[in-house]
């Protein structure tokens, strides 16, 4: 809310449109950002240009870009915000199209949208210009832009944005169902990576950890700061479900806080040194935002105890009075964050960074040994949290089940955990620091996010554990984490992606197409690209095992036969791959590889080696999977065994005495007795147990399975 005073009393009063709404709660946040981010970016002014060696661009971008960029930020997350209150904090219609407060978001996120795109357009030529140090006017021509655009980074990504943010408009003006809420959800989050991937945190020593902090910190700010507007907003719309929607942004919040506060310290100490926090001006933009963030903390607090409770009692003054203040902080510090950008960072003094701690991040000293991949460690700060995340929830979720009495298999708990460990090794361990400066380690680890991991993972049971450990909404209540589970199970999206086809394809067709197409040597060039081919890899992993595996439950249950014809076409295919790569005589990478300057390297053999591991390593994993269905087939054997028991129990061996009968008849007339014939079954005792087998038949043909 941009106003610290409570709306109106009367309802009527209060605007009701999305773009009212948007004009009174959202366009001031946009400006409060904007006049922060001037005011202090004001402070650096010419002299970051000739700190940085590079001529003025001249007052029009150095006034307008701070605004125009503090403007897209807000803007960004203003859509994230509202679509997020569409997807989950609303529940939609029993049809499954958005409700009223549902349509109300997504209309409002589409006016945000709009506001981010012009901004992100806008910063397309100022950025530019700010890079060569021209006028913005020069920038304007056609030509000049399009060799900016792809020659420089910041452009680039700004283009990038744009594209995203025209795309989020387009979703936002058509939306009508809570899926597409939550894939305009989805496309907004994915405009705030290009931006995220780039700037101070992307060069230098330690880039990969200042850039993977910078990200999480970038995508907390963004839901943080969306959601608020947009819940705030809510209760000044008279929205319904209030308190489900202040108790579901307020969860979220809380992890948010955590992450942000977590990611800034860590890419803080990345950048500069304590003592440059208060002798620089950069460091004191740092204090500032840090204390805008332990103040947030604090209002969080605050609603946690008052504001909510007031909430459930019928009441949202406070929560939009405070929260209207919270949200301008928020919009306040945004603008803290643009002109922090702006700001180059003090002159370590540490000496200049190797080639190879410019290009990968860290030093890379020591030749490859087997005991160098287990004790040159590193802590990737996404999958090494990821992984420890996954363990975490997955042992409170078998916790949650075991307090209400209800079993879990242990074998699924290890299975899981056993993933996690195996996702932890191969990107924080010493395979995740040679990864990138050795083609084999990198082969390696692919394999192990491909094909180890996701089926570990996957004999874990997740989604099934979710299922059991997640309470149901109930009826009439509003879709919770339960509903959510399972409408992903059964989308459209899930069910293209589980079509056999198409996950052998993206499963087996992955490695020819980023390998052999120069893809690959593109990416290495990049550590978002990094980024990108693990999350890939793992993700074709999970959704090429999950219905081969059948533990959850998954929009296509294939046959046994049609699992194992599955597995069985990925095996050679997989096998190909590898032999094509160690029978290539031509280096992968070879550009990349070659900047390295890594004598103790022989870049063919090693990539000879990657192949051998690609080959070979494919069959363990295969085997697992074979292995594991041979269990459950048993199993399955075993649970109609005993379902055929009780069938039994319950109508007397009917079908048992009807044989036993078809036998006599035969050994004795020749003719088997017709149905109607057929003995009817004995009574059950007191006890329940059977009658007495009819002694002329084969004492063995037609006994149930104990």
């Amino acid at each position: 809310m941009a106003t610290t005073t409570p709306p109106p009393a009367d309802a009527s009063a209060r605007p009701s449109t999305p773009g009212a709404l948007f004009v009174a709660q959202v366009a001031p946040l946009l400006a409060v950002a904007a006049v922060v981010a001037l005011a202090l970016s004001t402070l650096s002014g010419a002299a970051t240009f000739a700190r940085l060696g590079l001529p003025d661009p001249g007052p029009v971008t150095v006034y307008a870009l701070p605004v125009v960029r503090a403007v897209s930020q807000m803007a960004a997350a203003s859509t994230v915000g509202f679509l997020m209150v569409a997807a989950f904090f609303t529940p939609p219609a029993s049809s499954g199209w958005l409700s009223a407060d549902g349509y109300r978001a997504v209309r409002i996120a589409s006016w945000s949208a709009a506001a981010w795109s012009a901004a992100a357009l806008l910063m397309i030529p100022l950025s530019a210009a700010d890079a060569y140090g021209r006028p913005v006017s020069q920038m304007l021509d056609a030509r000049v832009l399009s060799v900016a655009i792809t020659g420089i980074e910041g452009t680039t990504s700004w283009s990038l944005t744009a594209l995203i943010a025209l795309v989020a408009l387009g979703v936002t003006r058509f939306v009508l169902g809570w899926g597409a809420a939550v894939v305009g959800l989805g496309v907004a989050l994915a405009g705030l990576l290009p931006l995220a991937l780039t700037g101070h945190s992307a060069g230098g020593s330690d880039h990969d950890v200042a850039t993977n902090s910078l990200l999480l910190h970038v995508l907390a700010a963004a839901v943080w700061v969306g959601g608020l507007a947009a819940v705030v907003t809510h209760l000044v719309a008279g929205g319904r479900h209030p308190a489900v929607a202040a108790r579901r942004f307020s969860a979220v919040a809380l992890v948010c806080w955590v992450v942000l506060a977590l990611s800034g310290v860590l890419n803080v100490l990345v950048r500069i040194s304590p003592g440059d926090l208060v002798t620089s001006t950069y460091g004191v933009l740092v204090l500032v935002k840090a204390l805008a963030l332990v103040a947030l903390g604090a209002f969080g607090a605050w609603h946690r105890r008052h504001a909510i409770p007031g909430i459930e009692a019928g009441s949202t003054a406070a929560m939009i009075r405070f929260g209207g203040l919270e949200v301008l902080l928020m919009a306040a510090t945004m603008g803290v964050a643009v002109a922090l950008g702006r700001t180059p960072p003090p002159v370590a003094p540490a000496p200049e960074p190797t080639r190879i701690e410019a290009l990968v991040g860290y030093a890379v000293d020591e030749p490859l040994t087997v005991a160098g991949l287990l004790t040159q460690s590193r802590f990737d700060l996404l999958f090494g949290t990821l992984a420890l995340v996954l363990a975490g929830l997955y042992v409170t979720g078998v916790r949650r089940l075991r307090a209400r009495g209800d079993a879990w298999p242990v074998g699924r708990t290890l299975s899981w955990l056993v993933g996690c460990l195996a996702l932890l090794f191969a990107t924080s361990s010493g395979i995740g620091r040679y990864a990138p400066v050795t083609f084999s380690v990198h082969m390696g680890q692919h394999m192990i996010l491909n094909m180890l991991v996701p089926i570990l993972l996957v004999l874990g049971g997740p989604v099934t554990l979710l299922l059991r450990a997640l309470p149901p909404a109930g009826a009439g209540a509003p879709p919770g984490p339960r509903e959510w589970v399972l409408a992903a199970v059964h989308s459209p999206v899930a069910r293209v992606l589980t079509q056999p086809l198409v996950a052998l394809a993206l499963f087996v067709g992955s490695f020819y197409a980023l390998y052999f197409s120069g893809l690959f040597d593109v990416a290495l060039e990049s550590h978002w690209a990094h980024i990108a081919m693990n999350i890939h890899f793992l993700l074709v992993g999970l959704i090429f095992f999950w219905p081969i595996v059948g533990i959850d439950p998954s929009p296509r249950q294939l046959p046994p036969i049609g699992r194992l014809g599955l597995l069985f076409v990925a095996i050679p295919l997989h096998a190909f791959f590898g032999i094509a790569v160690m029978s290539s005589a031509t280096v992968i990478g070879a550009g990349f590889y070659q900047q390295l300057e890594m004598p103790w390297v022989d870049r063919l053999a090693d990539q000879t080696t990657g192949g051998g591991l690609a080959w070979a390593t494919g069959e363990l994993p295969m085997l697992i999977v074979l292995i594991a269905l041979l269990v459950q087939w048993s199993r399955a054997d075993e649970r109609t065994a005993r379902r055929d028991d009780r069938r039994a129990d319950r109508d007397g061996d009917r079908d048992l005495n009807a044989y036993n009968a078809m036998l006599k008849s035969l050994a004795t007339t020749g003719r088997p007795v017709p149905a109607e014939t057929a003995p009817e079954p004995p009574p059950a005792t007191a006890e329940g147990a059977e009658g007495p087998e009819d002694e002329d038949a084969p004492a063995d043909l037609g006994r149930r399975r104990r």
